[in-house]
């Protein structure tokens, strides 16, 4: 901790130039995203309703040595994007720039709230929340990796394709398609700090390693069923595309909490001193 104690109001001014600095780091780098956004949007935003993302190509070539995989041959897959509203593509333009600035601000973000609290933690302290700040943006980037190229491009074909009659042509919507992007991914990155919050629990000394070990089976099926729920094509390599980093979770939270509760240690009995 710093020797020197700040008041309320020392407090409450660093808060304040904190805040200012991650704000002029969002607005300079949503600048940089209204100059980008126009650039990326067909190639990155708008890659699962083209045949050629690279999720589809692979699943393609794996077709041919997998004979149950459904079709996801570039012939069988066309999206019509609609806008429907005179200001949505202008709205998502601005959007869409704004979450590329806040998520580019990420690391910064967490630089800023790391220095406010830091003179505030003791050394042994600092350690562990450095580790909670690191590990938690790492798994969440990785979960936004994979709802981007496994979840969301395999329940977008899904359900794109899927038809209810042939007379029912499918057409989606710009701010469907935005919507249904942005939550998935969101979803998949939150669900990737599951890892950080058994750790959490573990140091509060509310559950450790044996836990994993008594219900893997239990996560096993767990996972089954939640990878039956975010893939509805039912096919059996999708669902264990998808099963897999999710019970990866399980394993990785196994690894990170502490092994065994510590062992009680025996108070010895104090004898009350005799009154003559």
């Amino acid at each position: 901790m710093k020797e020197k104690e700040m008041s309320f109001w020392d407090h409450l001014e660093e808060f304040r130039w904190t805040l200012i600095r991650i704000i002029a780091a969002v607005l300079v780098l949503s600048i940089a995203g209204f100059i980008l956004v126009p650039r990326i949007f067909d190639s990155i935003i708008l890659a699962p309703t083209s045949s050629d993302f690279v999720t589809y190509r692979f699943l393609e070539g794996a077709s041919k040595y997998i004979p149950f995989l459904p079709d996801f041959s570039a012939e069988s897959f066309h999206v019509e994007m609609l806008n429907i509203n005179m200001t949505t593509q202008f709205m998502t333009y601005i959007s869409t720039s704004l979450t590329f600035a806040v998520l580019l601000t990420i690391p910064y973000i967490l630089f800023e709230i790391w220095r406010f609290i830091s003179p505030a933690l003791y050394e042994n302290e600092t350690k562990g929340v450095r580790m909670a700040f690191g590990f938690g943006g790492v798994m969440f980037v990785i979960g936004c990796l994979v709802g981007y190229f496994i979840v969301f491009p395999l329940i977008f074909r899904f359900l794109i394709t899927f038809e209810l009659s042939d007379v029912i042509k499918n057409s989606i919507s710009l701010d469907s398609y935005m919507n249904n992007f942005y939550t998935l991914i969101l979803i998949m990155g939150v669900v990737f700090e599951l890892p950080l919050v058994f750790w959490l629990l573990s140091n509060l000394g509310l559950i450790y390693r044996s836990f994993f070990r008594k219900y893997r089976r239990h996560a096993v099926v767990g996972s089954l069923i939640l990878a039956a729920l975010i893939t509805p094509s039912g096919d059996p390599f999708s669902l264990f595309v998808v099963t897999i980093p999710l019970y990866m979770l399980w394993e990785i939270s196994a690894l990170v909490v502490k092994k065994e509760p510590p062992e009680e240690e025996e108070e010895e009995e104090v004898l009350p001193a005799i009154m003559e």
